[in-house]
């Protein structure tokens, strides 16, 4: 990463309107969904297409960053590590085989060792990281080569806990800002943005998708 990946960036783009610590305003568990039933099937065709789930041909171990009470694979991969801020909603994922409650924005490391993943997702929460860079640095570091960056996002998010940079960007400009901080944390090939849902079907669900580099 350059000395300051974040230059360039408006200033205050990654703050946000509540700056108290996560770990309050994600105390109480949200055993709820956060996107329609088209674009929760849109993540899992994602997932199957890039062959990341349990039908791809050899077991996989994915880390899901952010995660809840579901992950929203359509069948889940052999290993699945959670990361996430609610304790009782990791262990509310029937998918998980690994749980690890832990605050990116706090500390983004990721407490996982070098090339332990074939694939790291982040599903319709990285609105929410504040340091968005490092994180994604990180999830190079804890991929083998080969595997695969998945980043999903959809037009609803909390607005209080969301970077401000997100409220003031329409769909199409935060992917070209997800993709750019896919470039910044270096390590993967050039990032692809797609919209993975019909238009004008509910919840637009997109995917920002890259390859961990060798």
């Amino acid at each position: 990463m350059d000395a300051d990946p974040y230059a360039g960036f408006p200033p205050g783009f990654f703050d946000r309107s509540d700056e108290a610590p996560d770990a309050g305003f994600y105390r109480s568990p949200r055993l709820v969904t956060h996107i329609d039933d088209g674009a929760i099937a849109a993540v899992g065709q994602l997932y199957a297409d890039l062959g990341i789930d349990g039908d791809a041909p050899r077991p996989v171990r994915v880390l899901d960053l952010m995660s809840s009470w579901v992950s929203h694979f359509g069948t889940p991969p052999a290993e699945l590590v959670v990361l996430g801020m609610n304790a009782a909603e990791l262990a509310a994922n029937p998918a998980a085989t690994e749980r690890l409650v832990h605050d990116l924005n706090a500390d983004p490391r990721v407490p996982l060792p070098d090339d332990d993943v074939d694939a790291v997702v982040c599903c319709v929460s990285i609105d929410y990281l504040t340091r968005p860079v490092e994180v994604l640095a990180e999830a190079a570091r804890v991929l083998r080569p080969g595997g695969h960056l998945a980043i999903t996002y959809s037009n609803r998010c909390f607005p209080t806990k969301a970077v401000r940079g997100w409220l003031a960007t329409d769909d199409q400009q935060h992917g070209a800002v997800v993709a750019e901080l896919v470039r910044r944390a270096g390590g993967f090939t050039e990032p692809t943005v797609q919209l993975r849902t019909r238009p004008g079907t509910g919840d637009p669900l997109y995917a920002v998708t890259a390859t961990r580099l060798a």
